[in-house]
């Protein structure tokens, strides 16, 4: 009972997202319809069952393909377009039009892919659409010549449960969903990408459900249908924080191909529900759709499925002009003379810096400093400069941060006297905003590598007490109301103060103890290379436990790029376009008004 009140409840929610989207296909020219299975063939019919999107007036019994208009400048790739539904049905007709028209701009040739529904009686409710999907493939390749593109530049894009079905594709190619039937069935069956979004069904506290425990108990673990095996693709995937999906199971199977070092990414939205529309049930569902398509177009182009990259561009050059205004640079020490908490000879002097444009947009302030493993940093660099001027830019006042370097000698931890600099800059910071015509109570904080995990700090551990009060400014709360982690090292138990060793991929690999996660800790963006020593899974794991705590965070992983990936990018990529993710996620929180 209580599973079919959870279904109705999804086709209900799709319902909405139906209406509005039911127009394109319906009036667009098929360029050609051809069934999957051969008459008297098709394996495990059932009567009830029929194959056809939800606009459709004549609902057929047959699966089919529908090969759309051949691009007019092709790229040699073909991309099969797979709706969800909840294995109810195949609703998504205003998503698989954008789909069609997008990636046929882009040179793609396209065809639709409709499955079996609704969910088989006695089998697992996607064992028809898998055998459909399987055989799909098989045609797919089969017909490569004919309609020229590269037999092994086949990919899926695909939503809900029709990403549940692409995953099966991209994972378990080698485990055969049907008896053969034909000579077709000799033909291989794997996809070479898969770009899914909010993928349904594939953890244990939810299969053919809405997730009952979040999808993230101790015992919810990723389905074992899953195989993971040697044909298994490189994927893309898109999540809501807020999907009652679990967006667990994205990044669940972000985990399973990191381990097999299967290039990956991994792009997580705060507060988007299923569909990708926003907390309230409204926010601009065409944007958010826009950011997939072009995440995807920038993982496409990284993995080397559009041609051949554009040689990379140095981000100092890119960012080589400031936009603060001289006058209101300001350059002060953060402590008193003599004042400052366990000096160290052998470490330098901590200072920040005021860059303030001319024409205020905002009156949020970003404090940003650097990496460099607490042995050393510096705010001109890479890590800093390139960031301050895009914000600046934007019309955002920056202070940059250069903390105490290198590590203080033991007992002391690491990090901890960068902890207390941080601290005592944000103090500082939030006594000067107001005569600036700053906001004391909109501050962040943002840091690369080991600044990453700095900023982790900052935003986790603020109610931790770093050193003793020295002067009336350290009355201030030095909490912080967001925080920008730029591939964070040192996060998991695996890699404290190295690499991380398993990755981060084993359960062992926790998160570091000296992150309190407090009640005062905030929503972060986390921008990390799936390729980095220094793990993705540092990032993902901080993003896991903020959602455990109702905090809706955004993460993006990118593919085949190692730690520092934005000093030298491609164009067209997403270490191109990193900085646009920070001010999208600023915007969405409200940070910027």
């Amino acid at each position: 009972m209580q599973n079919n009140v959870l279904r109705g409840s999804l086709r209900a929610s799709r319902v909405a997202w139906v209406a509005l989207c039911a127009v394109g296909l319906a009036g667009a020219a098929f360029a050609e319809r051809v069934n999957i299975w051969p008459e008297g063939k098709m394996p495990d019919a059932q009567d009830h069952q029929i194959a056809a999107m939800t606009n459709e007036k004549e609902k057929g019994k047959s699966p089919y393909l529908d090969w759309r208009p051949a691009p007019e400048k092709p790229n040699g790739g073909c991309m099969i377009l797979i709706s969800g539904g909840a294995y109810e049905c195949c609703c998504d007709v205003g998503l698989v039009e954008m789909w069609e028209r997008k990636f046929t701009a882009i040179g793609f040739q396209c065809v639709n892919f409709v499955y079996r529904t609704p969910r088989p009686k006695g089998l697992p409710i996607h064992q028809s659409a898998w055998e459909d999907g399987q055989r799909a493939v098989r045609m797919v390749r089969s017909e490569a010549a004919k309609r020229g593109f590269d037999p092994e530049k086949i990919g899926t894009m695909s939503m809900s449960a029709g990403s549940h079905l692409a995953t099966l594709l991209a994972t378990s190619a080698l485990t055969p969903a049907y008896e053969r039937i034909d000579e077709l069935d000799d033909v291989p069956c794997h996809i070479n990408w898969a770009i899914t979004g909010a993928i349904a069904y594939a953890v244990t506290d939810g299969i053919g459900i809405p997730n009952t425990r979040n999808g993230q108990a101790v015992d919810a673990k990723l389905d074992s249908i899953f195989k993971f095996d040697e044909k298994t693709a490189p994927m893309c995937m898109f999540h809501g924080s807020a999907d009652e999906y679990s967006p667990m199971a994205s990044t669940l199977v972000y985990r399973e191909l990191r381990k097999r070092k299967i290039p990956a990414e991994l792009h997580l939205f705060a507060d988007r529900h299923h569909g990708f529309w926003g907390q309230d049930g409204k926010g601009d569902k065409a944007a958010a759709y826009d950011n997939w398509f072009d995440r995807a177009h920038e993982f496409l182009t990284q993995m080397g499925f559009l041609g051949e990259l554009a040689p990379e561009e140095d981000l100092m050059q890119r960012y080589a002009k400031d936009f603060h205004d001289p006058a209101k640079y300001a350059k002060e020490e953060l402590w008193p003379a003599g004042r400052i908490p366990d000096f160290q000879e052998k470490q330098n002097i901590p200072y920040l810096e005021w860059y303030i444009p001319a024409n205020l947009t905002t009156k949020s302030i970003q404090i940003i400093y650097s990496g460099g493993a607490y042995n050393g940093n510096g705010p001109d660099g890479f890590e800093v400069a390139p960031a301050r001027r895009f914000l600046n830019e934007k019309g955002m006042a920056v202070v940059t941060m250069k903390y105490r370097t290198p590590r203080p000698a033991a007992p002391l931890a690491k990090h901890t006297t960068a902890w207390q600099d941080l601290q005592r800059c944000i103090r500082i910071v939030r006594s000067k905003a107001a005569a600036k015509g700053l906001d004391p109570n909109r501050i962040g904080i943002m840091g690369s590598s080991a600044g990453g995990h700095l900023t982790l700090m900052g935003v986790t551990s603020s109610q931790s007490r770093s050193y003793w009060n020295i002067d009336d400014i350290d009355k201030i709360p030095c909490n912080v109301q967001w925080g920008v982690g730029i591939y964070p090292a040192y996060s998991l138990t695996d890699g404290v103060d190295e690499l991380n060793t398993t990755g981060g991929n084993d359960d062992s690999a926790r998160l570091v103890p000296e992150f309190a996660f407090d009640p005062a800790t905030c929503p972060m963006v986390f921008i990390h290379g799936d390729s980095d020593g220094w793990a993705a899974m540092n990032s993902v794991k901080a993003w896991e436990q903020m959602r455990r705590m109702g905090i809706a965070s955004d993460l993006h992983t990118l593919c085949k790029r190692n730690h520092c990936f934005q000093r030298m990018a491609s164009p067209g990529t997403g270490s191109y376009t990193w900085l646009g993710r920070i001010w999208e996620f600023m915007n969405h929180k409200g940070i910027n008004r």
